[in-house]
């Protein structure tokens, strides 16, 4: 199911382009971009031809479209073992798009196909509905990741209440304890470090929270407490998220980022930023960074850690190869257009604008505190 859907999502993403740029190339609305990038709906010949030739990929969409016509009974029953299966594939393959391109690529896909599987669940016979509702409560938990992602808690509160809903309604109360450690994303995000600790200690003695579960938590409550300048529980914190990670043994669902990406050195790393030890900052990342199978595959963890690193490396007074780093990386903050992400590239323009800079280093920080809120400068100067 979704394979032409799939494959547009795949190479608008690989385009840079929105739903509504492709949907003027193409001379088709939002909502039919959206339908086919769900898999709700398959293409039409035009519709297909419009698709193909808008990516100039040679007839590959329309004989994609053919097999997808063939392969779909009118008005027949659906079945719940292909629908779980094929969405539950299209969602990895959004998140994959999703953390390499930032959220405005997916979310459009990820809404429309949280309405399909919310009406399927509906319609679904009792003892099957359960699973939909399950994979419902998977695309409202990355949903609202998303949202948070572009710079939109609200939204993000109200697509996890929906996880935590949907997750019960498909008999699984492990989203609700997973939720907290959400909302202690958001509050830390916020500037709470306190509510993000309260929030966090929740969701550890939650009575359905997995050890995955208190992981994430206690690595929220490291980050928090570092903020807070407590070292003494920051530290205790990090020790806690090791030894339930440790303790995971990936049974159930398994939700929120994989833990195996926050390399348990780079958060260690992360949080002596906070607790302004730059030097051990800049020494533990110096050493993860040689280890490249350490370091995150996708590019919103990588280029995360890597400003991480330039704010070490600027708190230890090697502004310009922190510049030089935070240069490189200015093309993909703004593709990926990520709020946690400029969130850390104003962490790093607050420390670099408190070390003595040249006049061209200087003009690099400027236009980074430029992305970091949201503007988008024509070119960053050069630092050589």
């Amino acid at each position: 199911m979704g394979d032409f859907g799939v494959e547009l999502a795949r190479l608008r993403a690989r385009r840079g382009w929105t739903v509504r740029q492709l949907a003027r190339r193409a001379s088709v609305s939002e909502g039919q971009i959206c339908n086919l990038e769900s898999g709700r709906r398959n293409p039409t010949s035009a519709v297909a031809a419009a698709c193909d030739a808008a990516f100039g990929t040679d007839g590959a969409l329309i004989r994609l479209a053919e097999t997808a016509r063939r392969g779909a009974p009118a008005e027949s029953p659906f079945e719940v073992d292909p629908l779980v299966a094929g969405y539950g594939r299209i969602l990895e393959e959004l998140k994959d798009i999703g953390r390499s391109t930032g959220p405005r690529f997916v979310d459009a896909s990820l809404r429309s196909i949280a309405r399909v599987l919310t009406d399927a669940a509906a319609r679904a016979e009792a003892d099957r509905g359960h699973e939909i509702w399950l994979l419902a409560s998977r695309f409202a938990e990355y949903t609202g990741w998303m949202a948070q992602e572009a710079g939109n808690p609200a939204e993000a509160l109200r697509w996890t209440d929906l996880a935590v809903r949907w997750g019960a309604d498909g008999g699984d109360e492990t989203m609700a304890a997973y939720a907290l450690a959400r909302k202690a994303s958001i509050a830390e995000q916020r500037g709470d470090a306190a509510t993000a600790i309260r929030l966090a200690g929740q969701a550890a003695v939650h009575p359905a929270a997995t050890p995955l579960i208190r992981a994430h938590a206690a690595r929220r409550e490291a980050q928090a407490y570092a903020s807070l300048g407590d070292h003494e529980a920051c530290h205790e914190a990090l020790e806690r998220s090791q030894a339930h990670a440790h303790q995971d043994n990936r049974h159930g669902a398994r939700w929120g980022p994989r833990i195996e990406n926050g390399n348990p050195r780079l958060i260690e790393a992360s949080c002596m930023i906070s607790l302004c030890r730059f030097e051990q900052a800049a020494d533990l990342f110096a050493i993860e960074f040689e280890r490249r199978p350490a370091i995150p595959p996708d590019s919103n963890s990588r280029t995360r850690f890597t400003i991480r690193q330039a704010t070490a490396l600027a708190g230890i007074d090697r502004l310009d190869q922190a510049c030089h780093v935070i240069e490189a990386l200015i093309p993909t903050i703004r593709s990926l257009d990520s709020a946690t992400i400029r969130a850390e590239l104003g962490r790093f323009v607050d420390q670099a604008r408190t070390r003595q800079a040249t006049p061209g280093l200087r003009s690099l920080i400027v236009t980074a505190a430029a992305v970091a809120h949201g503007r988008h400068p024509a070119q960053a100067p050069r630092t050589g």
